[in-house]
């Protein structure tokens, strides 16, 4: 369930909070080919079911930037933010793959508050995230993003 906050001023108080565990995402090749079809990213590791089968993970494997970019959605199952105008990506300060994904696993994050920034624009809150890879015990995704929160 989502933590809800009322403004940016609940957001900044809650700075180290832990905002809990998404659901469950299971990875579909379909999922995949369309990451490729938008990003022209055709690499066959990603793509070709046959070649992958032979290739270094038995199967074909989600792109690094796909997974990351599963941080938007995960991110709405796990807080909003109500009395802000907007809630923007503002960026990545660092991000790390340290396991592949492969087709049909299934991935969820954790997240937390790891800072909040006052800026003319508005909050820039941080924000810890691991992607964290079923039956793995390396995370398939590490990263700290930044949202722009406008009053």
């Amino acid at each position: 369930m989502a933590q809800s906050f009322t403004g940016v001023d609940e957001v900044v108080h809650a700075v180290g909070t832990q905002l809990g565990e998404s659901e469950w995402l299971e990875i579909t090749q379909e999922q995949v080919n369309r990451f490729a079809e938008a990003t022209g990213d055709h690499q066959w590791i990603h793509v070709d079911v046959d070649r992958a089968t032979k290739g270094p993970y038995g199967g074909t494997i989600a792109h690094g930037y796909l997974t990351l970019s599963m941080i938007a959605r995960f991110g709405d199952e796990l807080f909003s933010v109500s009395g802000v105008t907007a809630k923007l990506n503002y960026g990545v300060n660092k991000v790390r793959f340290p396991a592949p994904v492969p087709v049909g696993a299934r991935v969820r994050a954790s997240a937390s508050i790891a800072g909040a920034q006052e800026t003319p624009a508005g909050i820039q809150v941080s924000l810890q995230w691991v992607i964290e890879l079923e039956n793995s015990t390396k995370p398939a995704c590490v990263a700290e993003t930044v949202v722009l929160l406008v009053p």
